[in-house]
């Protein structure tokens, strides 16, 4: 596109939120939908078009969405979908599954929407920075348009291929992070055992071979209870997206996810374990 596409922008938390200040800052023009006044006022301050109607926002080049899961997903999108125009874009940067990003096809009136999936990797720093990792996946030009929207606030942006696989990628992310994670958190309390104290060991592990970004993340946060708090919800999340891509698709999860639930973060449970993928 040779001028800039009008945004659509749904869910502005406290990623969304700064997301659509790079938006705005960037010379897009954003309608933005929010249920939260305070935000309303802060962003409309900014220079965003505030709406009445989640469904006010599918008049737009791009739509940008931001919810939380799956479930939101098929509760507010399908409206959008379904008064999108055919060559408007809907970015989806949900972590969830592609089996819920087919399923909004349905609402489509041409019955095939125009999708990329967008899921991000970052945290609120990141986004008022402008450093999120986004991951797209979708038709190549639907996902050059997309890339034109996400570099506002997003760097690097990394093509998967079709959509659904960035989706798969950003799972496939999170499960690693999530074993990181417990094993980092396992390691601190074996610290703590013999007298070394968790900031002492996580400014070690900050540039020696036994360091994550889990680590840093935990020394950033404060505690490892803090840090546990600020992840699990989103970790059980996704821990369960995952056993639902496993057992969709025959892949064998098991080990990558036991030890994903096996940690001093309490991420659920694993009820059985049928043919090698965990239930």
């Amino acid at each position: 596109m040779s001028v800039l596409p009008t945004i659509g922008f749904l869910g502005a938390g406290r990623i969304g939120e700064p997301m659509a200040q790079h938006l705005l800052a960037a010379g897009h023009r954003v309608r933005l939908y929010t249920r939260r006044a305070e935000v309303g006022d802060r962003l409309t301050a900014a220079g965003a078009e505030l709406v009445d109607r989640v469904g006010d926002i599918a008049d737009a080049d791009v739509v940008v969405s931001c919810l939380f899961s799956d479930a939101q997903m098929l509760e507010v999108l399908p409206e959008i979908v379904g008064a999108m125009r055919a060559e408007t874009i809907l970015i989806s940067h949900t972590t969830g599954t592609p089996t819920t990003l087919s399923r909004l096809d349905e609402f489509a009136p041409s019955g095939k929407a125009a999708i990329v999936d967008g899921p991000f990797s970052g945290t609120a720093d990141s986004a008022r920075a402008g450093r999120l990792v986004v991951y797209l996946g979708g038709v190549p030009e639907h996902v050059a348009t997309a890339r034109q929207v996400v570099r506002a606030y997003a760097d690097p942006v990394i093509t998967t291929g079709a959509r659904g696989t960035a989706m798969l990628m950003k799972l496939l992310n999170n499960l690693l992070f999530a074993t990181i994670s417990q094993v980092t958190l396992r390691g601190l309390a074996a610290g703590r055992a013999v007298g070394i104290e968790d900031s002492a060991l996580l400014e070690a592990l900050a540039v020696s071979a036994g360091g994550s970004n889990a680590g840093r993340h935990i020394a950033a946060v404060g505690s490892p209870d803090q840090y546990t708090e600020t992840v699990r919800p989103f970790l059980r999340k996704d821990l369960a997206a995952c056993r639902e891509v496993a057992a969709e698709v025959g892949v064998d999860l098991s080990e990558l996810l036991a030890i994903a639930y096996a940690g001093p973060m309490d991420l659920g449970e694993i009820s059985t374990l049928e043919n090698g993928v965990v239930r």
